[in-house]
């Protein structure tokens, strides 16, 4: 509902007086009577006037012309701030949709419906950022008129102020001068009354040249009243006519003036506060019309005659997958002739190839009983336990291949199928001269089965033991090899109570057959069913330590073998602590990752030392030697320190290592 001008009172005229015929449109009825106000009225403005023309009538009106001053710089710094806001979301929400624009131009985007309506739609956002930026240039313009105004305003209420105090103060100044004139003419009459009346009580007057007769002290004391009383008569004629001058002129001309200050200001926010609301009404009225127009509007382009519904429902998905597959149509070659199986005329009387080689498709492993067994041993001169490198990590044990022509074709495992694809090297040869039958994995059996059947002749595909940590990560891309992972899984889930776990020994039977597993395929193994390792974990135990002594380099490395020595020489506990820490954090990738994960799980084995009897000492005792190399050569004098330097970094898991 729109309110009107007269609301906000004229320039001059008091606030909170009605308009006229107010009470004659409320259309009361006599019933009810109501008193005339006309009384009250009277009243108030006569109070409002008596206000005005006292004392404090010019310190009122500046202190209410500051507020309104104050008021339209608060207003003033609130459009600014605002404007800015709206600027800074008109000029972003401009940028996005030009980046969005040029991003649905380019290729890798969908194209067809969808990226014409899409188009359209950063149009009306567009649209909408023009009217963001209007709307923030209007409120700017606003803010500065309001601030030209305060400073208008706050100049004149200076100027008034000098001028209307400066009045009050002159008046106020000679009542005060009058008033002192007063008291000196009534002391000077008192004393001239008691010399004239024949008074002695104030005794004889000396003065300069003797002392005075009474006849002389009564002649000059009426000499003073007479001066006396012509000071005071005119100071008083002073005093009248400022005054007279302060209350017909000086104090109503101030009084006007800051009535028409305070008028104008507040008048003039008030306007600005009306035209904030028209634009904000205005911001939302033209958004509103780009995301819905009105229909049926002829001086409006097609284009911006669209609501941002209708865009959005004309994106047809199927049409454009069915025209963007359609553009490929001219790229389609001809149809391939279907394949099949040729066999050369020369080979006609051979022995026909088996299925699995004719048709390229990998058949199921047979079972164990219907491959032919080799007629005697193959002699292998390879040793698995050699440290390998990641240049030589294929050029292990061969597997034997059956030539054409035999009954038993080829069934090795993938792993063997992969490396006879790679053609690294020959076969070996059986003493007889002749081919030999592959060694076949049944890779649906677990690995103790496995390796009970064939004792340790697994040939070692993907050797894990004797291999260092680094050609194991590019090998298999984990920081943490399987067989330390599958170890430390298994001591977990069962070994964790154990009593000498670690510092007793396996079945060296299991480990070795353990280990041929790992060096063939680790990852056949699965240690969560106990029944793959023998249900023996002290040899799973003992096979995590021989896989540590066997690396090529120590998992605490060479390169900082003495850095680790000297820190265990340090007596300090913090000290040590830190020093060791400090070494750890620059050892490669995957020993700190094994080496993380091996302390993480040797603080669990100790966290239960008063079952298993293994403590931290103790469990420094069994891997000192064992993760900083062999405590022979060179490093038997150094044992005492390796035992202390894995003590010290038990006894501060969680300060060297995290724990997630």
């Amino acid at each position: 509902m729109e309110r009107s001008s007269s609301e906000f009172g004229a320039p001059g005229a008091p606030p909170g007086l009605p308009e006229p015929g107010l009470h004659e449109a409320q259309g009361l009825s006599n019933e009810h009577p109501v008193e005339n106000p006309l009384g009250s009225i009277d009243e108030s403005s006569s109070a409002f006037e008596n206000v005005l023309q006292s004392d404090i009538g010019v310190n009122t009106l500046l202190s209410r012309l500051k507020q309104s001053v104050a008021s339209a710089r608060d207003f003033a710094a609130f459009l600014k701030k605002r404007s800015i806001l709206e600027e800074e979301h008109a000029q972003g929400l401009k940028k996005l949709c030009k980046s969005t624009y040029e991003s649905t131009r380019r290729p890798d985007n969908r194209q067809g419906s969808y990226a014409q309506n899409y188009e359209d739609i950063t149009r009306i956002h567009d649209r909408m950022a023009d009217n963001g930026i209007q709307f923030a240039l209007s409120l700017h313009q606003m803010h500065e008129d309001l601030h030209e105004l305060a400073i208008e305003k706050e100049r004149g209420r200076k100027h008034w102020k000098q001028t209307g105090l400066s009045a009050e103060k002159r008046v106020q100044d000679a009542e005060l001068a009058m008033e002192k004139a007063k008291i000196k003419y009534d002391s000077l009459a008192e004393d001239y009354d008691r010399a004239r009346t024949g008074d002695k009580q104030s005794g004889r007057v000396f003065g300069l040249k003797g002392p005075k007769s009474a006849a002389q002290i009564e002649e000059d004391l009426h000499r003073k009243v007479q001066a006396a009383d012509s000071d005071y008569s005119t100071k008083v004629q002073t005093a009248q006519g400022l005054r007279q001058e302060l209350i017909s002129t000086s104090r109503p001309q101030a009084v006007r003036a800051l009535l028409e200050l305070i008028n104008e200001c507040d008048s003039a926010l008030t306007l600005q506060i009306q035209k904030f609301a028209s634009f904000n009404e205005k911001l939302l009225l033209s958004n509103g019309l780009c995301v819905s127009p009105l229909k049926g509007q002829n001086n409006v382009p097609e284009l911006h005659n669209r609501s941002l519904r209708d865009v959005i429902h004309q994106i047809d998905n199927e049409r454009d997958l069915r025209n963007y597959v359609l553009s490929f149509a001219s790229k389609v070659g001809h149809k391939h002739a279907e394949i099949k199986y040729e066999r050369h005329p020369t080979l006609q009387t051979s022995q026909q190839m088996p299925p699995a080689m004719s048709s390229g498709v990998r058949q199921p492993y047979p079972q164990l009983s219907q491959l032919p067994q080799p007629p005697r041993a193959i002699h292998d001169t390879s040793t698995p336990n050699s440290p390998v490198h990641s240049s030589s990590l294929n050029q292990g044990p061969v597997p034997p291949y059956s030539p054409a022509g035999t009954d038993g074709g080829y069934s090795g495992s993938p792993q063997q199928s992969a490396f006879l694809s790679s053609g690294v090297s020959q076969p070996p040869q059986i003493s007889t001269g002749q081919p030999s039958p592959p060694y076949v994995i049944q890779s649906s059996q677990n690995p103790a089965n496995l390796n009970g059947q064939h004792g340790a002749e697994l040939p070692p595909l993907r050797p894990v033991f004797g291999v260092s940590l680094e050609d194991l990560f590019k090998r298999d891309g984990s920081a943490v090899p399987m067989v330390v992972y599958q170890c430390l899984q298994a001591v977990d889930l069962f070994g964790l109570d154990m009593e000498g776990i670690y510092r007793l020994s396996g079945n060296a039977a299991h480990v070795a057959k353990l280990r041929s597993i790992f060096d063939h395929d680790s990852t056949l193994v699965d240690f969560r069913n106990p029944e793959n390792f023998y249900q023996d974990v002290n040899s799973v135990a003992g096979l995590l330590k021989q896989f540590f002594r066997d690396l090529p380099d120590p998992l605490l490395t060479r390169e900082h073998y003495q850095d680790f020595i000297e820190a265990a020489r340090i007596d300090d506990d913090i000290t040590r602590r830190d020093s060791l820490h400090a070494t750890i954090n620059s050892l490669p990738d995957p020993n700190y990752a094994t080496l993380r994960a091996l302390t993480l799980h040797l603080n669990r084995v100790q966290e239960h030392s008063s079952v298993n009897r293994m403590n931290a000492g103790n469990l420094a005792i069994c891997f000192g030697p064992t993760l900083m190399g062999s405590n022979t050569g060179p490093n038997i004098a150094d044992a005492g320190w390796q035992v202390r330097v894995i003590d010290t970094i038990l006894q501060n898991t969680y300060q060297i290592f995290d724990d997630d």
